[in-house]
């Protein structure tokens, strides 16, 4: 991926092509027409502008066909509901459910998770240095108390999941990977199982859960900005997968949230150890809420919020079949065919992008050379001019 990695899609390239051909051909009609028609000097002047407009084409059509189609922006983009309420009868009702939402289920919603705070933590501390030397019975509680906390959370939002397929089980030599829409993957795959998760380190008091109650399930936390911890992520990762009283690993490979209508590539580090690799496809239903957490544009509090004064958070989560490397296959060969697998199962979309380019402005060296490319461009015509005259 060099520098075509920040043009429009394929079809937006297709699109820029024919409308370059039609002009093509619209300008070479005019230029092959009879002078004798008009031997003016206005009109060798327009001839002239023709030809300068078609030295430029290709810069115009690579441009226009990124603003287009850019597959890259779509895959982070959020999508509003579109309104309902554009009539004198269904404006009353829609008023109606705003009331309904923040003024009775979202108080509701928020004095459960209140009390099911409560509850955790008057269980999970306490416990958590009364058995300090008991680790294998604790690890079991903490794990059973994080799955009620996380069915908590659910709850708060009406959740309505569907599972299908077996229930994942400990098991050595094994890595669970699923798409990643939001944080609440993890909250809705952890009520079911629970499962040790790779994350992002996070601030605030996401991080403080993460750095406490969450480090008891085995959890592995990553800078994306230090390159030194990848190395020592990809060491833990090997020696956590070997475990046999380690919780199931579960990572989401693309590393990023998309918007559940797209899958960006799949970082190869989890198809790279050696070991059984059980792929999860996750699809959120959009008729309530979209799940999809833009966190460049959101705190995740704000995130928690609007799912908690929708209606319901719907989606469907399948445990799909184990799958092994074959023999000659590549790891980024292998991460491809699984994220196949849970495109298809879940009904998005493959795009051949890396999602941390959603953290990084594009190269210099790319920019300065598409901008030589373009001064080179100019002055050939203006040279050629010049000697003309």
């Amino acid at each position: 991926m060099e520098g075509d990695q920040f043009k429009g899609s394929a079809d937006g390239i297709n699109a820029g092509e024919a409308g370059r051909g039609i002009c093509n051909e619209v300008v070479a009609d005019f230029l092959n027409t009879n002078v004798e028609e008009d031997s003016s000097e206005a009109y060798l002047d327009n001839k002239m502008q023709l030809r300068d407009l078609l030295d430029i084409s290709q810069v115009l059509s690579e441009a226009g066909s990124a603003i287009i189609d850019d597959s890259f922006t779509r895959c982070f983009k959020s999508n509003a509901p579109e309104p309902w309420n554009w009539n004198i009868y269904l404006f009353p009702l829609w008023v109606m459910g705003v009331a309904v939402r923040y003024l009775i289920l979202f108080p509701i919603r928020v004095i459960l998770l209140a009390l099911g705070w409560i509850i955790f933590l008057s269980l999970f501390f306490p416990l958590h240095f009364a058995l300090k030397n008991h680790d294998q019975l604790r690890r079991q509680i903490e794990r059973g108390l994080v799955e009620f906390m996380c069915s908590v959370f659910v709850a708060s939002w009406t959740g309505v999941v569907k599972y299908h397929g077996p229930r994942p089980s400990r098991r050595t030599k094994q890595v669970f990977v699923a798409n990643h829409t939001s944080m609440i993957d993890f909250v809705i795959l952890e009520q079911m199982t629970g499962f040790s998760a790779i994350m992002q380190k996070h601030p605030g008091w996401v991080g403080f859960l993460q750095t406490t109650v969450l480090e008891s399930l085995g959890c592995i936390w990553f800078n994306r900005t230090e390159a030194n911890d990848r190395h020592a992520v990809a060491q833990k990762l090997k020696n956590h997968v070997n475990d046999p009283d380690a919780n199931p690993l579960l990572i989401f490979p693309e590393g990023t949230c998309v918007n559940n209508e797209y899958t960006v590539m799949f970082k190869k580090g989890a198809f790279e150890l050696d070991c059984v690799v059980c792929p999860i496809a996750i699809k959120y239903n959009k008729i309530f809420v979209d799940a999809f957490w833009n966190s460049k544009k959101q705190s995740f509090t704000m995130h928690l919020v609007r799912l908690m004064t929708s209606w319901a958070v719907v989606c469907d989560v399948w445990y799909l079949e184990p799958q092994t490397i074959k023999k000659g296959e590549t790891p980024i060969e292998f991460s491809e065919r699984v994220r196949d697998l849970i495109c298809t199962r879940a009904g998005i979309k493959k795009v051949p992008w890396d999602g941390y380019l959603k953290y990084h402005r594009p190269s210099p060296k790319l920019t300065e050379k598409k901008q030589q490319n373009f001064s080179e461009a100019v002055i050939r015509r203006l040279n050629a001019t010049a000697q003309n005259q």
